[in-house]
């Protein structure tokens, strides 16, 4: 089944894929490799923002990621529209000093990969702390992809 199949099936309509906010590509294509930007948490209203541990909690957290999840997959589509093999991803998380459960934040990009890529969704991962990402977003993830 192909990835757009398996997206329509989640009901997930992959965005036109974010332009970059600053001086920087969105991604690279290096042979079969494809490098993607850190992708910001935004949804249908707009950047989503919070703090946590502070005012956001971890399934909130796991929606934000899951948004980033999406930008990513639409990047791919935009550099080159090819099948993934593999990926690896480098979340991080806005969050408090106290907060240990940024892989739980993340499982909201991973379980979603999985689930529309199968196989070829599951990959290596960083999920690690921020004091502050840009824009006062909740998650940014930038990912390196193998394509066919």
């Amino acid at each position: 089944m192909s990835i757009t199949s398996r997206l329509n099936d989640l009901g997930v309509t992959l965005p036109d894929a974010p332009a970059p906010a600053a001086n920087y590509v969105p991604f690279v294509v290096t042979g079969n490799t494809v490098y993607v930007s850190g992708q910001i948490s935004n949804g249908p209203d707009g950047f989503i923002t919070g703090k946590l541990g502070a005012d956001m909690d971890v399934a909130a957290g796991a929606e934000a990621a899951k948004t980033c999840a999406i930008s990513l997959l639409a990047q791919v589509q935009a550099a080159c529209g090819g099948d993934i093999e593999r990926l690896k991803l480098t979340a991080f998380v806005n969050s408090t000093a106290d907060f240990t459960d940024q892989p739980k934040v993340v499982n909201g990009a991973s379980d979603f990969l999985v689930e529309a890529l199968g196989d070829a969704g599951r990959h290596a991962r960083s999920a690690v702390s921020a004091a502050s990402l840009p824009l006062g977003v909740a998650v940014e993830i930038e990912g390196i992809f193998e394509i066919e």
